[in-house]
């Protein structure tokens, strides 16, 4: 690195976001370094009165066919690449008249930006992958032990700190190769999944980018961090807090819980979630109506709950924590909305200041990523989302000799609804009038089993309401508990080898059985 004010040191710097590229240029010239720059990066430290080496002086040849052919050169790419260490490299360097480039500050065209525009075209996108930059990111990052690179505005301060010193760690060094090598590999995959047509690929890059530090992990002792594809337009990537408690892991998944599980209707919908399963939901003509009655689908869970929204939180909704506190003691930990009034804020704050209250803004009626992601320990798995569709109630086929009433045929639609974002196994019983679960019974390995713990938990309200099963009943033991509770109707999946022995059983009982032809599964 350099050692005096002479300058006897070479930095190449080609960048397309030139944030803070002309204090670092004088940092770096002032430190001994000549620059050697390109096209508009060039133009923009000339126009600061900063002296540059165009790099066609350095190429021995001029910017090509458009800019297409600028820094890939013999020349420059022998610059970085040579070996200082080696007494070999050094002299054949000396031999070929090759300048040695010790610094190579490169950020991409943006395709990321260029592919996210409503009305891009391919030939858009393809004039918008950079060649010649990742050739220098790469080659630079490869000699990182001579050569240091910089991909993000962000590291030039650190950079022209640890350059003042004389004395550069070589693990700064790797470091900032590592970085390199994570800003190509996100690139390139931004291309691939751009010009891919195959739905699963032989193989495939996930890009993320850090966004949210969270509190910490599943357990108080586990670190943990939030990353989001590229371009995403899920609404969770504008989650903000406003006040009270900051994110955990378990926090934010339960958010993501709930999201899912509101996010397809469009009148007023309120889910409480506890350990990343609704413990109730509901729908309403207004929002608060729409959380009462989560809230009384089992007060007990939703103590410590997290409440997520898919309409803005007014004053009278929030007017509603008081209740819930008064009547039966419950403090929420969470509550997520679109969006909040200031009042209501103020309002949720004199309940329970810790209360944690988050927006994530409008949730679109499309996502922007077609597959479903699940890691597991050593890969994932990717397969279609399963959102539901008012289309396919049309499959539906009554299999009983009742039909059903008008009511409960909007009942079971509603139940089939909200079943699609419960963990499976699980039974559902849905209030016989109104649009709000009764009980729960999820994450069970046996189907009556659930069908238990979901009757119990409705009890009397049981009586003429909704049961519905994410799969099919193995045997007709979940239909005959079911009457013992009075269920007026039972909406599951069929395709059971014992489908007859089921619908026989609602028969003898008189209640309605109809099969959608499809399983709900939510793992």
């Amino acid at each position: 690195m350099p050692t005096g004010k002479k300058p006897s040191y070479y930095a190449l710097l080609s960048v397309f976001d030139k944030t803070g590229i002309v204090e670092f240029a004088q940092q770096i010239s002032q430190l001994g370094f000549q620059i050697i720059s390109t096209g508009g990066t060039a133009k923009t430290l000339t126009e600061a009165g900063i002296k540059i080496i165009p790099i066609q002086e350095i190429t021995g040849n001029p910017e090509s066919f458009d800019g297409r052919m600028k820094t890939i050169s013999f020349q420059v790419e022998s610059g970085i690449l040579f070996d200082r260490t080696n007494k070999k490299h050094v002299k054949e360097a000396s031999a070929l008249n090759i300048k040695p480039i010790d610094l190579v500050v490169c950020n991409l065209y943006p395709f990321e930006q260029t592919v996210a525009k409503p009305k891009v075209n391919l030939n858009e996108a393809v004039e918008n992958i950079d060649v010649g930059g990742p050739a220098m990111v790469r080659a630079a990052a490869k000699n990182f032990k001579n050569v240091l690179v910089i991909t993000n505005p962000v590291d030039y301060e650190q950079t022209v700190s640890k350059l003042k010193t004389k004395n550069i760690p070589l693990t700064f060094r790797q470091q900032l190769a590592a970085k390199a090598f994570a800003h190509l590999s996100f690139y390139d995959s931004q291309i691939a999944n751009y010009l891919n047509t195959d739905k699963f690929p032989n193989e495939i890059t996930l890009a993320g980018r850090k966004t949210i530090n969270l509190r910490y992990g599943e357990n108080p002792h586990q670190s943990a961090t939030v990353y989001f594809e590229p371009r995403t337009n899920s609404p969770l990537i504008k989650l903000q807090r406003l006040t009270g408690r900051e994110l955990s892991y378990v926090n934010f998944t339960d958010i993501v819980a709930g999201l899912e599980s509101v996010r397809i209707f469009k009148t007023p919908a309120a889910v409480v979630i506890k350990h990343n399963s609704p413990s109730g939901i509901a729908l309403g003509n207004s929002t608060a109506q729409a959380l009462k009655r989560a809230v009384a689908a089992d007060p007990v869970s939703a103590f410590g709950g997290i409440i997520v929204l898919n309409k803005s939180l007014d004053l009278k909704t929030a007017k509603t924590f008081a209740n819930f506190k008064e009547e039966n003691g419950i403090l929420v930990d969470i509550v997520a909305a679109p969006d909040i009034n200031p009042d209501a804020k103020q309002f949720i704050q004199t309940i329970r200041k810790s209360t944690g209250i988050y927006t994530f803004g409008q949730i679109p009626s499309q996502r922007s990523n077609n597959l479903h992601t699940r890691f597991f320990d050593g890969g994932f798995v990717m397969q279609d989302w399963d959102d539901s569709s008012d289309k396919k109630f049309k499959q539906w086929k009554v299999v009983s000799k009742k039909h059903p009433t008008k009511k409960q045929l909007q009942q079971m639609q509603i139940a089939w609804q909200f079943i699609g974002r419960i963990k499976s196994n699980t039974i559902l019983v849905v209030d016989k009038n109104l649009p709000m679960t009764r009980g729960i019974g999820s994450g069970q390995t046996s189907r009556i089993r659930a069908a238990q713990i979901a009757l119990e938990q409705a009890d009397k309200l049981a009586q003429g309401a909704i049961l519905a099963s994410d799969s099919f009943f193995p045997f007709d033991d979940t239909v005959k508990l079911a009457v013992k509770y009075g269920i007026s109707a039972i909406v599951q999946q069929g395709g059971s080898i014992n489908d007859k022995l089921s619908i026989e059983a609602a028969d003898q009982a008189g209640i309605v059985m109809l099969v959608t032809g499809e399983r709900k599964f939510w793992h």
